[in-house]
């Protein structure tokens, strides 16, 4: 295990943070994932995770940074 873990950031998010905390969970970019669920949504799929995921991630304790 490296350490990480799956949170909302208080920060740079657009809505709740869902993508945020994926996108940097993953290391992924953060446009990339929205695009994703996007996609998903399309099909029905991605507001349903999105609602999901807004609910079980907890939100981050401290800043990136620690402060």
């Amino acid at each position: 295990m490296n350490g990480r873990r799956l949170t909302r950031p208080r920060h740079g998010k657009m809505l709740a943070g869902v993508c945020a905390g994926v996108a940097r969970y993953l290391d992924w970019d953060v446009t990339l994932v929205r695009v994703a669920f996007v996609l998903f949504g399309l099909f029905g799929a991605g507001e349903l995770a999105y609602l999901v995921l807004w609910i079980l991630m907890p939100k981050e304790t401290s800043g990136p940074l620690g402060a």
